[in-house]
């Protein structure tokens, strides 16, 4: 029997630990989790939840998203417009600190209940 979460926090924080624990079995390595940008005063910034480097050298922004079951589209359905958005732009701005940017690509780790599905290259920047 696997316990549940309590909090929507505590679930998202397990899937982020869960995801990491796939991307680094398959030999993806961490540069960063919880990368965070604001935007302005009004405006919502963005927050990549793992910021991973491929074998092949590319960097790897992954959005981890968590459903308790698959009703309802499950979790890989949740990731609307807006939200690629707010990815697309902390992903900007993580690349303007670099001095040469690699390639990357915008990977989804959905977590429904038990299972784990990774969607590599799941949307574009434009």
């Amino acid at each position: 029997m696997t316990i549940q979460p309590t909090t929507t926090k505590a679930l998202g924080d397990r899937a982020e630990a869960r995801a990491l624990d796939h991307l680094s079995a398959a030999g993806l390595v961490l540069v960063q989790r919880n990368y965070r940008v604001a935007r302005g005063p009004r405006a919502r910034g963005g927050e990549v939840d793992l910021v991973m480097r491929d074998r092949d050298g590319t960097l790897v922004f992954v959005e981890v998203r968590v459903r308790r079951d698959g009703r309802f589209g499950g979790a890989a359905a949740s990731i609307g417009v807006a939200k690629r958005q707010r990815l697309v732009f902390a992903a900007s701005h993580f690349l303007r600190r670099l001095a040469s940017p690699p390639p990357c690509r915008f990977d989804v780790i959905a977590v429904d209940g038990d299972r784990i599905e990774w969607l590599r290259a799941a949307f574009d920047a434009g």
